[in-house]
C-alpha cells in the first residue's frame, strides 16, 4: 500500500490534551483522531489482532506489558492511566474489577440470638451515629439500602453489614438494572429513611448479603423515626428472597481463594469475550512500546510489517525499483507501506519512526547503484546494507526475531 492510500496524516507536535506519551504518539502518528476515533491506519492495526482474549494475552505478555486476567474472560493491562480499578491477590493471581471482586468474609464471633427489642435512638440516621450511641462496632449493625428494579418497579431492600458498602454492579447482576428508590416508593413499603429495616416491610423484594445470615443480633432500623431494633436476626425476624454476595471488596481484604490480602491497582481492559477493545489496545501498547522518536509496535499490532522508504533521485528510476521490491515483499505475505512521497529523507525517516512498523527498508540512489538497500529494525539503532536480491529473506529473518 502506498502512503497516500493509507490516508496517513502525521503531526509534528503532540496534542495538548494527551494524557500520556503513548497517547500523544498515537494521535501524532495518525492511528487515532484527537477525539479517540480509529483512523484508517488504526483500523489496519487492529485488524491484525486475533479475536480470542487468550491470544491477545500472549501478545500482551510478549510485548512486556503486565497482563491481568479479570473475571468474565477479560484481559487487562496494568497501567497508571487505566480507567478500571481492580483488586488482585499477589500470591494466587486471583483478580477482578473492584466492583465485582470477591473477598473472603470474616463473620462476627458466634452468638446465640437474643430477644428483639426496640430502643430510642434520636438523631441516629447514620451507621456511625448509631454505633457511637449504642457503644457497638459498625459491623454489629445492619445497613439498609433501597433501590427500585427497572424491570417491574419493585422496591428492592438490601441489607448488608454496617462496615461494608453495596456493590451496585453485583446487585444489578443478580436483579437486572436498578435505581435509587424515591421517598414515595420507600414510604409505600413502610420504610423510613435513616431508620429503615427489613423487619415488617410491605411488598418489598429483600436481598441480604451472604454475611448477614452469619451475623447474629444486629442493630437495624425500626421503620420509625428515632428508633432502632436490637438483636435482629435473619431468618427469625426477617426473610430474604435472595442471599448473595452484594458488597464491595476492598484492598486489604482476604483473597477468596487463599486468604492473602488483596491489593489494588488500575488497569485498562483490552479484550473480553466479544473480542478486542481497539482504542484500549492501542493506548496500552503505545504506552509500553515507544521511545523518544515514536511507536515501536510488535508485529501483531503494527499496521504494516515493513515501512519502505523511497528516496528522491534524479538519475535513477527508484520508483520502479521500490514498487518491484514492494511486490516481492507482498508476495511473501508481508504488509508493506511504500512511502513514495515527494518529501525530504528526514521527513520520511521521522514518520517511519513515529508510525513504528517493525522493519524499515530504504531504497536510495547510492546503494541502489550497487544493487543494495538499507535495512533497519525499529527497535535497534544498527542499519544493515543488504543485497536487493536478498532483501525479502533478510526482512523475514528480522521479523522472526523482532519483539512480539
Amino acid at each position: 500500500m502506498k502512503y497516500k492510500e493509507a490516508a496517513i496524516a502525521t503531526r509534528r507536535e503532540a496534542p495538548a490534551h494527551a494524557r500520556t506519551h503513548g497517547e500523544a504518539f498515537l494521535i501524532r502518528a495518525g492511528y487515532l483522531s484527537p477525539k479517540h476515533e480509529l483512523t484508517q491506519l488504526g483500523q489496519l492495526s487492529i485488524s491484525r489482532l486475533p479475536p480470542s482474549p487468550s491470544s491477545i494475552s500472549e501478545i500482551v505478555s510478549r510485548a512486556g506489558l503486565a497482563a491481568i486476567r479479570l473475571g468474565g474472560d477479560r484481559i487487562a493491562s496494568r497501567t497508571s492511566f487505566g480507567d478500571t480499578e481492580f483488586l488482585e491477590c499477589p500470591v494466587c493471581g486471583y483478580a477482578d474489577e473492584t466492583e465485582l471482586a470477591r473477598a473472603r468474609k470474616i463473620p462476627l464471633l458466634h452468638a446465640e440470638p437474643l430477644p428483639l427489642r426496640k430502643v430510642s435512638t434520636p438523631n441516629c440516621n447514620t451507621i456511625g451515629a448509631l454505633a457511637n450511641l449504642l457503644g457497638i462496632e459498625e459491623a454489629q449493625a445492619g445497613k439498609s439500602m433501597m433501590y427500585t428494579r427497572a424491570s417491574d418497579g419493585k422496591l428492592v431492600f438490601v441489607v448488608i453489614r454496617g462496615d461494608m458498602q453495596v456493590s451496585e454492579r453485583k446487585l444489578a447482576g443478580a436483579l437486572g438494572p436498578v435505581r435509587p428508590a424515591s421517598s414515595d416508593e420507600m414510604s409505600h413499603a413502610g420504610a423510613v429513611a435513616g431508620y429503615a429495616s427489613p423487619v415488617g416491610l410491605r411488598d418489598a423484594f429483600v436481598v441480604v448479603d451472604d454475611l448477614i445470615p452469619e451475623s447474629a443480633n444486629l442493630a437495624v432500623g425500626a421503620n420509625e423515626m428515632g428508633f432502632h431494633l436490637l438483636n435482629a436476626n435473619c431468618g427469625r425476624d426477617f426473610g430474604a428472597q435472595i442471599v448473595q454476595d452484594v458488597t464491595l471488596a476492598r484492598a486489604g481484604d482476604p483473597c477468596p481463594n487463599c486468604g492473602t490480602k488483596l491489593t489494588g491497582g488500575s488497569a485498562i481492559v483490552l479484550a473480553d469475550a466479544s473480542g478486542p477493545r481497539p482504542v484500549s489496545v492501542l493506548l496500552a501498547f503505545a504506552e509500553a512500546c515507544h521511545d523518544d522518536k515514536g511507536l515501536r509496535l510488535p508485529r501483531q499490532l503494527a499496521p504494516f510489517d515493513v515501512y519502505l522508504v523511497q528516496l528522491a533521485s534524479r538519475a535513477m528510476d527508484l520508483q520502479g525499483l521500490s514498487e518491484d521490491l514492494c511486490r516481492d515483499l507482498e508476495a511473501a505475505e508481508l504488509r508493506v507501506l511504500l512511502d513514495d512521497r515527494d518529501d525530504r529523507a528526514g521527513v520520511k525517516f521521522n514518520d517511519a519512526d513515529l508510525i513504528g512498523c517493525p522493519v524499515r527498508l530504504t531504497v536510495g540512489e547510492k546503494n541502489a547503484r550497487s544493487g543494495m538497500v538499507e535495512l533497519k529494525r525499529r527497535d535497534q539503532d544498527q542499519i544493515h546494507t543488504v543485497k536487493l536480491t536478498e532483501a525479502r529473506e533478510r526482512v523475514l529473518a528480522l521479523l522472526g526475531n523482532a519483539h512480539g
